[in-house]
């Protein structure tokens, strides 16, 4: 029995507004009706109001799409029921569903003109009724107050409708710049990578043509072997751009790089002038974005080892400390000067660290080259 009150709810909600509408009007037809049935009228005055109560109807069936002219028109139709005398007591209800629907449906600027039109209605209404208590004051600003109210529910409704719009656009023009955040970073750190590879192995196999081929061909597969890895991770990249993440497609995509793929990675570096040792603690595991990262970070800290500071040699030390992962990674080079600036790859290596809240320091260490070591917490 629980389950079938969402379920009528949620067919009740599937039923289109002109529906609705519909529905109204002619409710609102039968009720003046049933009421006008008992009242003493002549065949003019019968005629009079079967119009009169037609257009109000066509009001409340037209109140979201021109909301400030039906309560304009249902304004005027039931001012001129009260002053011709065929005005029921269910008639007013017409404009005070069209005092909530424009102020729900209108825009800002029109929608404050509804209360001018209901206050004109209100006092031109009470103005033609005939009896001296349908215009006491008292009664006046009662009725007054109960149209000013239902235009400040619709009219506050909208206000916050409107609010709302505008925080999920923000959220979505956010969400597109953070987007484009991580894809630039993601394609900097593939593409800034193996260029860097490519041109340090091109150049030592250029070197080393003649006098000793058989490192030229190794030479050459390193390159094939990181081009082809590229690819695959250009690949993912791309299949990312193109698939919603709310739609579960990236689930069949080839899975990100991650502390695994370390061992790999580092090997791309032997031939290239950077003898790299990596230590990473085997029962490590990470969530999927941190384990990218982590993974980002290395092979950023190497390139730059590799523009900067090779030949040397590396270290590459990956371990879990008081709940957040260590990622440091050393060489023997030359270290920095003090008058370089940090550049996209260290940026792009502080962005991935403070998306955590982490820290990241940099510098040249203790025994000379340089150190780089980022503090990731795990969640």
């Amino acid at each position: 029995m629980a389950g079938a009150v969402p379920r009528s709810l949620r067919r009740l909600r599937r039923i289109s507004p002109l529906t609705v509408d519909l529905g109204l009007g002619a409710l609102f037809v039968l009720i003046v009706t049933v009421e006008a049935a008992g009242a003493s009228m002549t065949g003019a005055q019968i005629e009079l109001l079967v119009a009169l109560t037609l257009v109000l109807a066509g009001c409340i069936v037209l109140r979201r799409t021109i909301p400030l002219a039906a309560q304009i028109i249902a304004t005027v139709a039931l001012t001129a029921e009260a002053f011709l005398g065929v005005a029921t007591e269910f008639s007013p209800l017409a404009t005070l569903v069209c005092a909530y629907s424009v102020g729900l449906y209108a825009n800002q600027a029109k929608a404050r003109w509804g209360t001018l039109i209901i206050v004109a209605g209100v006092v031109g209404f009470h103005a033609g009724t005939p009896g001296l208590d349908r215009v006491a004051p008292a009664n006046l600003i009662s009725v007054l107050l109960v149209w000013l109210v239902a235009w400040g529910v619709g009219y506050s409704s909208a206000r916050r409708r409107d609010e709302q719009d505008l925080a999920q656009r923000a959220l979505e023009r956010q969400v597109i710049a953070e987007e484009r955040v991580r894809v630039s970073r993601e394609l900097h750190d593939v593409v800034g990578h193996t260029v860097n590879l490519l041109v340090v192995q091109a150049g030592a196999a250029r070197l080393m043509l003649d006098s000793d081929p058989a490192m030229t061909r190794s030479l050459l597969q390193g390159m094939e072997n990181t081009g082809r890895a590229t690819l695959a991770d250009l690949d993912r990249v791309l299949a990312n751009l193109r698939s919603d993440p709310t739609d579960g497609s990236r689930d069949g995509a080839d899975p990100a790089p991650g502390l695994t793929q370390l061992p790999e990675l580092v090997e791309r570096f032997q031939d290239s002038g950077v003898e790299a040792r990596l230590t990473v603690d085997p029962t490590l595991r990470l969530p999927r974005d941190l384990d990218l990262s982590a993974y980002r970070i290395v092979q950023e800290a190497l390139t730059n080892t590799l523009k900067h500071a090779a030949p040397c040699s590396a270290t590459v030390l990956v371990e879990r400390r008081n709940g957040s992962v260590i990622v440091e990674v050393s060489d023997t080079g030359p270290g920095a000067r003090t008058t370089d600036r940090p550049g996209r790859g260290l940026l792009g290596i502080a962005e991935r660290v403070s998306l955590y809240g982490g820290m990241l320091e940099h510098g040249n260490g203790e025994s000379g080259g340089f150190l780089l070591r980022a503090v990731l917490p795990v969640p």
